[in-house]
């Protein structure tokens, strides 16, 4: 009598339309993952730096005449720089950590 129980509390949580019981597929993250989330503020630093280098470089040929929006844009650049190293250096140093953990 116990098991007829237990084999009906099963297929009435296994049938999709019950709603007593939640759904426990996994489901899909709301944003983005991880990873998008590092490339995507990789690629930000590098299109910073090379936005720097180009406004660095029309300053030297005379085409860009304002100075300050040459050393604001180096200093953003610099300063995204360090953050993504600063992140590589904790990731490296969070790796290591776990890695030194003993079994």
């Amino acid at each position: 009598m116990e098991i007829k129980s237990l084999h009906a509390l099963l297929v009435e949580q296994g049938n999709p339309n019950n709603k007593a019981v939640p759904n426990l597929a996994p489901s899909k993250p709301d944003g983005p993952s991880f990873a998008e989330r590092l490339q995507s503020g990789l690629e930000d630093v590098a299109s910073s730096q090379n936005e720097t280098a180009k406004l660095m470089t029309a300053y030297e040929m005379g085409i860009e005449n304002d100075l300050s929006k040459v050393m604001v844009a180096q200093q953003v650049s610099s300063l995204g720089f360090q953050m993504t190293l600063n992140v590589r250096n904790k990731a490296l140093s969070a790796y290591k950590d776990i890695m030194n953990m003993p079994v």
